[in-house]
């Protein structure tokens, strides 16, 4: 991809940037720019892919807006899941000062997460939906959206060239658990008015129908519980607290007591029950070192680890490896959550570790025991006949989605010359006259975060890891006459993932062709980095003629 360096903004040009979300599931980032002025809706991250070997996360390049801290006047959050917040921590330090505006909610798992990070430069301001905030040229105000978490917000940006309608991520649920409907009439408003341009959140654009309202699964967690005289185990994701109310509510229907389990959700419910919500009769929360004083049959566990992460509660659980709980036959597991692509092989193992236990266990294939928090096909189109939108931007969701999102857009009235099917750094820009064109493109890449190494790791490192997991290491230590460069004694071989035991034929004709590597070609053999480049080249070809597999060859040359 070029990139291109300058990426200046002619005056009274709109330009909006995807730096996260486009193409990929999660690190959600948008930057919608104008003259002087940019804000930056959510900052999210992703969680590492499979050949993305010791990267715990993946957050968005930020260098675009790094090379424009001056003009970034706020973060807009939409709302606290970790595709659209976890990638701030990494983040804010590039802009201090800069305010971030979310909901009641999203503040206070915000708050929790600012202060682990030690952040303390980026004031956390109250947005609610349909309160107005000036931003410069923009003018943001938030509108309620259904979602998967309580204050889930799209946002409406007035900007000098026109409306610009962001949905976040959303479905229409016309039976929510909290009772809060989204903003219909808002959005009807909008469309009325005149919108620009909408960016609609495309996961499930594949997906035909609607999705299910969220109280479908209270009513598949009474359904399980119905007549079970042994333990409940319920995992889903700490961030869902309208799936955690249903545990509750479909527990005080049993007159079951609820314990739950896992750092981060223990967190989240601490803070949205201070918050109001989250709420349940007095009593029925019993901490997780008492539930051995509750009868199984009068016991549901509220745990993480739906979608098999091997540190989570219902992985440890399953191992027999936790705390406070080991799986015993008679309990009852719902895994309420459907794997994220790339994570059915950890499901699956977790599920079939449960088995084993004597659990019985329903999953997504055997029971829905879990709904969509985004929107199918019939919601989309109803999000593009409410908005109406002149130019529409499909995004959060991998390019087929995006695609699929787009051929709705079409359907629905859009002009196929005004759909704009993008990739992450591909800039849009609106001009006065009303004309849209796509901008140059700027860098919009990975930055892999690992352990406490925040870019750190690029992708040399993950080229040489993919290596060294695909073919091992072969590590030789030569030692040579500093004055001839001749060999002294015999070179010291270690291997790591090439073969189990080496085979002395394997090593002596390995000998060999190290020492006819390193025979004197001139006067300065005894210079290292030679020795190295000549060992290496001679012993990879070696081992390639020999084994037809490449190990990372390391030679250590010691001169005495």
């Amino acid at each position: 991809m070029s990139v291109a360096r300058d990426a200046g903004l002619q005056e009274g040009v709109l330009r909006i940037v995807p730096l996260g979300g486009i193409g990929e599931i999660g690190k959600n980032m948008t930057v919608i720019e104008y003259g002087d002025d940019i804000v930056v809706v959510d900052a999210g991250l992703m969680f590492p892919e499979e050949e993305m070997f010791g990267i715990d996360l993946v957050v968005p390049d930020v260098t675009y807006l790094r090379q424009r801290r001056h003009k970034v006047r706020a973060f807009l959050i939409t709302h606290a899941h970790e595709d659209h917040v976890g990638g701030l921590p990494y983040v804010l330090p590039e802009f201090p000062g800069v305010p971030v505006y979310a909901s009641t909610l999203a503040r206070g798992l915000l708050g929790n997460k600012i202060k682990e990070h030690k952040l303390h430069d980026n004031p956390l301001i109250a947005l609610e939906p349909r309160q107005s905030v000036q931003l410069g040229p923009f003018t943001a105000t938030p509108f309620r959206i259904g979602h998967s978490i309580p204050d889930a917000m799209g946002l409406a940006l007035r900007t000098p060239l026109g409306l610009i309608v962001h949905t976040g991520d959303f479905k229409f649920d016309h039976t929510p658990v909290d009772g809060k409907l989204s903003d219909f009439h808002e959005l009807a408003r909008y469309g009325a008015e005149g919108v620009l341009c909408l960016l609609s959140d495309s996961t499930r654009a594949e997906s035909p129908g609607y999705t299910p309202s969220e109280r479908t699964v209270g009513e598949a967690f009474r359904d399980i519980m119905a007549g079970l005289d042994g333990r409940v185990i319920v995992a889903t994701f700490a961030s869902n607290i309208a799936r955690i109310q249903q545990v509750f509510d479909a527990a005080g229907d049993f007159r079951r007591r609820v314990t739950v389990i896992g750092r981060s959700m223990e967190q989240n419910t601490r803070i949205a029950v201070d918050l109001g919500y989250l709420r349940y009769p007095a009593g029925q929360l019993v901490s997780k070192d008492r539930i051995r004083d509750v009868p199984d049959g009068e016991l549901v566990i509220a745990t993480t680890g739906a979608q098999g992460e091997p540190m989570a509660g219902l992985a440890r659980m399953a191992n027999r490896d936790h705390r406070f709980v080991e799986i015993q036959p008679g309990d009852t597991v719902i895994v309420s959550a459907s794997p994220i692509p790339g994570n059915e092989e950890m499901v699956g193992r977790t599920i079939d570790n449960l088995f084993k236990a004597g659990a019985n266990v329903f999953y997504h294939t055997i029971k829905r025991a879990h709904v969509s928090g985004h929107a199918s096909q019939e919601e989309l189109k109803l999000m593009l006949n409410l908005t109406r939108p002149r130019y529409f931007i499909p995004i959060h969701g991998e390019f087929r989605m995006l695609v699929q999102h787009g051929r709705l857009a079409a359907e629905v009235g859009v002009e196929p010359g005004n759909i704009f099917i993008i990739e992450n750094g591909q800039s849009i820009e609106f001009l006065p006259d009303g004309s849209a064109r796509r901008g140059q493109r700027v860098e919009a890449g990975y930055v892999f975060v690992d352990g406490l190494s925040v870019g750190e790791v690029g992708d040399v490192v993950l080229r040489d890891r993919r290596e060294l997991a695909h073919d091992g290491m072969f590590l030789i230590v030569v030692t040579v006459d500093k004055q001839t460069g001749n060999l002294v004694g015999r070179p010291e071989i270690v291997t790591r993932g090439f073969v189990a035991e080496v085979d002395q034929r394997l090593l002596d004709g390995a000998m060999d062709r190290i020492a006819r590597s390193i025979e004197n070609p001139g006067d300065h053999i005894s210079e290292i980095g030679l020795l190295k480049a000549q060992i290496k080249d001679g012993l990879s070809q070696y081992l390639y003629e020999r084994t037809k597999r490449r190990p990372m060859v390391f030679p250590v040359v010691v001169e005495v």
